[in-house]
């Protein structure tokens, strides 16, 4: 139902622009938000954009993320500067609508020289 795109590998300093696109799905509805998975860590929320359009960030990454969603495109995106090597982890995007949630499967973001 969600399928991310976006990942890479990227020195520390640059950017990256994560997509999740829900074709399937009623996109306006959902409340959207990009998780990430450290090694041996538990998934933690990275930024949240409900359907109404507002957003909250985990306090690693204020200032340097910003989360958007275009639901005429179907997508949620995740612009993502200045990005360090504890940035690195999978990035997963999730849309939910009450108790109904959907996973995408994953984007692979690796900052490193």
């Amino acid at each position: 139902q969600l399928v991310e795109s976006g990942g890479g590998l990227v020195q520390p300093g640059g950017s990256l622009r994560l997509s999740c696109e829900g074709p399937g799905l009623q996109f306006s509805l959902y409340d959207m938000g990009w998780y990430r998975q450290f090694p041996g860590k538990d998934r933690e929320l990275v930024a949240a954009i409900t359907s109404r359009g507002s957003s909250n960030y985990a306090d690693s990454i204020k200032g340097r993320f910003a989360i958007s969603r275009d639901n005429a495109k179907k997508a949620m995106y995740l612009q993502m500067n200045s990005l360090k090597p504890e940035d690195t982890a999978v990035y997963w995007c999730r849309a939910n609508v009450g108790e109904l949630a959907y996973w995408g499967k994953g984007t692979l973001v690796t900052v490193s020289s």
